[in-house]
């Protein structure tokens, strides 16, 4: 099992930044791939970033240049450093890490809202 905490959200004007982060504890050794994702109000959850085990990073195209996603060498902390934000970007940010088995674990989110 992991467990997952995520903290750092907030509010904050359209163009600014915010940088969140989420800290796993647990059975972290088996974890393959880490990301965010976000669900706005009346919208389906969906996801903003992923990093693998191996450094390999992806990004949903409506964030692509402007948010990037990292960790720590110990693989215990994830991070989203969040730029040139936008209203629409408003919504719950979820951590999850995924097992190679498809096994999934998520956090409780952290809010952000982005005001224009």
């Amino acid at each position: 099992q992991v467990q997952l905490v995520e903290s750092g959200g907030g509010l904050v004007q359209a163009g600014g930044s915010l940088r969140l982060s989420c800290a796993a504890s647990g059975s972290i050794s088996s974890i393959n791939t880490m990301g965010w994702y976000r669900q706005a109000p009346g919208k389906q959850r969906e996801s903003v970033a992923a990093i693998t085990s191996g450094g390999t990073t992806s990004y949903a195209d409506s964030v692509k240049g402007r948010f990037t996603i990292s960790r720590d060498n110990a693989k215990t902390m994830v991070y989203l450093q969040m730029n040139s934000l936008k209203p629409e970007d408003t919504a719950v940010y979820y951590c999850n890490a995924e097992y190679l088995n498809g096994m999934s674990f998520w956090g409780k989110g952290t809010l952000v809202t982005v005001s224009s």
